[in-house]
């Protein structure tokens, strides 16, 4: 079939089942607008490339599919650079299209010039330049078998203004053969006898979740062997909902800000098997004394995680769709009355913890505390809520206090922390569910670092409802500055500087302001029943802490608590 470049790009999106692009249209891809105006093609304008990069991956990370954003050259390629390397750090399956300039103009410093690929090279998957219209098709097959296979990612793909104008005969391949790469993943069985071997002779044994579990959608795998056995388990950041919340063996989240529970967990346990885990600095602390008197197991579908940060003393390298079907199955060796009386005195000690040192916080009826808000939030929303955050103190707060019991439930920028995600993720996810209810939980400076997309909420009534813990202050910056660095709180003072409420109304949504703890619950509820996007103004205390804390170079057992 004989079409130019901009319609093979649209005709490709069809074929790899693409419902919707987000973006941002300029001078390089208008040959690529107008053949989405003439196809009428499912687009959202969001009001900044970096809004359009963070809703593909917010919808990617909600329904699991590849998500797409354009944008064009120069400006419009730079402008995604942050939600590209979002969703490199948590492995998102992202598309980002770019226009580049004419193939003769490359490497000219002509105008709107950049070298994308250069400078995406570090934090994508792959990418490509495409100069030649023939290699359209293939490069776009290509580019969303590698976003969407092995371990997800995203893939720049940087097309010369002449390839979109340029008319060819159309065909897109069945079939991708890419020497070198292997999408899927199955390891070794008999890898998965030593795991079940090593945790049979285990007294405290330990399982440690992250978000590969919530990427391979194997939850459900992971539940029914928890179920059965009874081992503990711990959650990183990104593991949040694989397991529920209320789960009597779920201990917590791990880490900086863990539970008392699951950190003294991976101090004293004796095997800990990660599954879908990195082992971030976040999670370990100092890491030569992570988990000391463990033997550590890693499950992980990428070989360059392993010994990358921990040294393990088994490795399974597979994807976890291979992996955890099979531990699920061959659990039976655990699940004797002798293996539950062996490891029934760790089990205590751990739900010992769990119940004597629980989260906590001072609580006060003359204000509003930002963990009663996330509280009452997790009471006043049903299971399946896609909860979003920013990142900051508000982020780890969602962490600790809302009651995550589905996967997919939780998003937000676990690896680069990037401030500003949570408004366009929050509309990428309402676009990926829009039966679902998507709450965004903000920060009153992060909020500010994408607000032009309440008008992209208003225009195209997407429903977010955005709760903004409002204390006046970089509330994680100030944290730090009040506990190391002698309350010097250096350029991290926000008082004043905007009406949120007035902001939101200015751009379409509906805004509310709570300044009383006797106001919450009500005001929440209307909120959550208001049609269309919504702002929550939740005035909070200046000074409040997030803990437990871990402070940096401090090992898990050496917290600083709470209450």
């Amino acid at each position: 079939m004989e079409m130019n470049g901009a319609q093979a790009v649209i005709e490709s999106l069809k074929n790899e089942g693409v419902e919707v692009v987000f973006g941002y249209p300029g001078g390089a891809v208008l040959t690529l607008y107008d053949a989405l105006y003439k196809s009428n093609f499912p687009h959202v304008l969001t009001g900044h490339e970096q809004g359009a990069v963070h809703a593909a991956d917010g919808y990617a990370r909600t329904t699991g599919k590849v998500g797409v954003c354009f944008a064009t050259s120069g400006p419009g390629g730079t402008n995604l650079i942050t939600g590209i390397a979002t969703a490199y750090m948590d492995s998102v399956p992202l598309v980002a299209i770019t226009g580049q300039v004419g193939v003769s103009l490359i490497g000219k410093d002509s105008f709107q010039e950049a070298d994308i690929c250069g400078i995406t090279t570090p934090i994508t998957k792959h990418n490509y330049l495409v100069k030649k219209v023939h290699e359209l098709p293939r490069v776009l097959k290509e580019a969303f078998h590698i976003a969407s296979t092995g371990r997800p990612g995203p893939v720049v793909v940087d097309i010369s203004k002449d390839v979109f104008n340029a008319v060819f005969d159309f065909q897109y391949p069945d079939t991708v053969h890419l020497r070198g790469y292997q999408g899927t993943v199955n390891g070794d069985p008999a890898d998965i006898d030593q795991v079940i071997e090593q945790l049979k002779q285990a007294c405290k044994p330990l399982v440690f979740i992250g978000g590969g579990v919530n990427i391979s959608d194997t939850a459900a795998e992971l539940r029914e062997f928890i179920n059965s056995t009874g081992i503990p388990v711990i959650s990183s950041l990104m593991g949040l909902g694989c397991i529920p919340d209320d789960a009597s063996e779920h201990l917590g989240m791990v880490g900086m800000h863990g539970t008392y529970a699951a950190n003294m967990a991976t101090t004293e346990c004796d095997v800990l098997v990660g599954i879908g885990v990195r082992f971030d600095d976040r999670v370990t602390g100092v890491v030569n004394e992570f988990a000391p008197k463990a033997k550590i197991i890693h499950l992980d579908i990428d070989p360059a995680e392993i010994n990358k940060n921990v040294r393990v003393d088994l490795r399974v390298v597979g994807d976890l769709k291979w992996a955890l079907p099979l531990i699920r199955q061959k659990a039976v060796k655990l699940k004797t009355a002798e293996y539950q009386k062996k490891i029934g005195p760790w089990v205590e000690q751990v739900l010992s913890w769990k119940k004597n040192k629980p989260l906590t916080y001072n609580q006060n009826s003359d204000i509003i505390m930002p963990q009663q808000v996330i509280e009452t939030l997790s009471k006043l929303t049903k299971d399946g809520t896609i909860v979003v955050t920013d990142v900051g103190q508000h982020q780890m707060w969602t962490a600790q206090f809302f009651k995550f019991r589905t996967p997919r439930s939780l998003m937000t920028s676990g690896g680069l922390g990037t401030m500003g995600y949570g408004l366009p993720a929050a509309i990428g996810a309402q676009v990926g569910k829009p039966d679902e209810t998507v709450v965004l939980i903000s920060g009153d400076g992060s909020i500010m670092m994408n607000c032009q997309e309440f008008a992209t909420a208003a225009t195209n009534g997407f429903p977010v409802k955005t709760i903004v813990m409002n204390n006046q202050v970089l509330g994680m910056v100030t944290q730090w500055q009040r506990m190391f660095y002698g309350e010097r709180y250096s350029q991290s003072k926000l008082r004043g500087k905007t009406d949120l409420v007035r902001l939101a109304e200015a751009m379409g949504a509906t805004g509310f302001r709570i300044t009383k703890p006797e106001e919450l619950e009500e005001t929440l509820k209307r909120a959550l029943n208001t049609d269309g996007p919504v702002l929550v103004d939740v005035q909070l205390p200046e000074v409040e802490d997030v803990l437990p804390m871990v402070p940096v170079g401090g090992r898990l057992d050496q917290m600083i608590l709470g209450g």
